[in-house]
């Protein structure tokens, strides 16, 4: 099968890597950053200058491949959806934005290749496990995921350590909450609903942020009574984040917002990947909870030092290429990550790291 990589960020060389490890794939890396043409490269991986808003150039690159893999910003999704379903080209995106998505599936609304947005950890595959665990119980359902990527050793007031896009940051700490309240949708506002929690020995904190859930909460309409996503942070990161939001009015200034994290937290490979999940329902008559809980930590992928959020994120969107591969995908249309069976995408070679 092959694969045109959109995007040679961190996850992006990652998931070059394991795809053309792989053996099933050949893969073209693109990106409009000269400069990151060299990682994939290394590897084997043939690589190419591309502009993915130039609609032209990105169409003549496209022709001939199977599925084309955005790793870019959110905003690009669009454009390259839009040239992927004029070729027939399957499209996978690890957005969290959800105007971009309802844009991409419109995009690729005649049906002609799959359309499958928001293959990340969250959103991505805490939809697939949060409908396992909801197949399993009766109705009232009470759903909550909780999904963190936090530092190994965190050694800063924050108590943090930039591990993924600050932009992408900067929005799940401003933008709306998608929920489910009483049934029905809601939109709850981020930094609020401060709640605590004990795992192995270890204290946390959770709080709302945005884009977690994907398209879960439409699905759930009329089977769950609520549905909420949060962040997990070791205690006392809200309390800063307010400071800096509020105090210092950087909720109204992305820009500063990015120029302090950028430059005042160092980056760290030593992170790990927390995501608990809990659905509360009904079995035989009782109330009954089941819950996944998995710990993703930084390791070597294709011998070379990867952090677990580059290991998840990637191994997330692998393995939903994989399966539309392999056949249990559906080979056009708009495909839910909540549509995936949890035991398919867990026996996946690339899923098994959320085994």
């Amino acid at each position: 099968m092959k694969v045109l990589l959109l995007g040679i960020g961190r996850v992006g060389e990652t998931v070059a890597d394991m795809l053309a490890g792989a053996g099933d794939y050949t893969v073209l890396a693109a990106d409009c950053d000269h400069r990151r043409l060299a990682v994939p490269h290394g590897l084997g991986v043939p690589t190419i200058e591309l502009d993915a808003t130039d609609a032209e150039a990105l169409e003549k690159t496209m022709r001939g491949f199977d599925v084309v893999l955005n790793a870019c910003p959110n905003y690009v999704g669009p454009a390259i959806a839009r040239v992927a379903a004029a070729l027939g080209v399957h499209y996978f995106d690890l957005s969290e934005d959800a105007g971009t998505t309802r844009e991409v599936v419109a995009a690729m609304a005649d049906g002609k290749a799959a359309c499958v947005p928001q293959c990340g950890v969250s959103p991505g595959f805490v939809a697939i496990a949060v409908q396992e665990l909801a197949r399993r119980l009766n109705a009232p359902l009470d759903v909550k995921a909780r999904v963190g990527f936090l530092p190994l050793y965190p050694s800063n007031r924050l108590k943090y350590n930039v591990t993924w896009n600050v932009d992408g940051l900067y929005a799940e700490y401003t933008g709306p909450c998608e929920a489910l309240r009483d049934g029905r949708l809601a939109t709850l506002e981020p930094l609020e609903g401060l709640e605590t929690f004990s795992l192995d020995g270890e204290d946390y904190e959770a709080f709302n942020t945005a884009g977690g859930l994907g398209s879960l909460c439409e699905s759930f309409v009329g089977k769950a009574r609520s549905v909420t996503f949060k962040t997990i942070r070791y205690p006392g990161h809200l309390e800063m984040i307010r400071f800096l939001m509020d105090d210092l009015g950087m909720r109204r200034r992305r820009d500063l917002f990015k120029t302090v994290l950028e430059n005042g937290l160092p980056v760290t490979e030593q992170d790990v990947v927390l995501i608990f999940i809990t659905v509360t329902g009904t079995r035989g008559g009782r109330l009954t909870e089941e819950n996944y809980v998995k710990k993703i930590y930084n390791g070597d992928v294709m011998n070379r030092k990867q952090s677990a959020i580059q290991t998840a994120s990637a191994a997330a969107v692998c393995a939903m290429v994989d399966l539309l591969r392999q056949g249990k995908l559906p080979a056009s249309g708009y495909v839910r990550q909540e549509d995936v069976a949890l035991s398919d995408f867990l026996a996946n070679r690339f899923g098994a790291a959320f085994a």
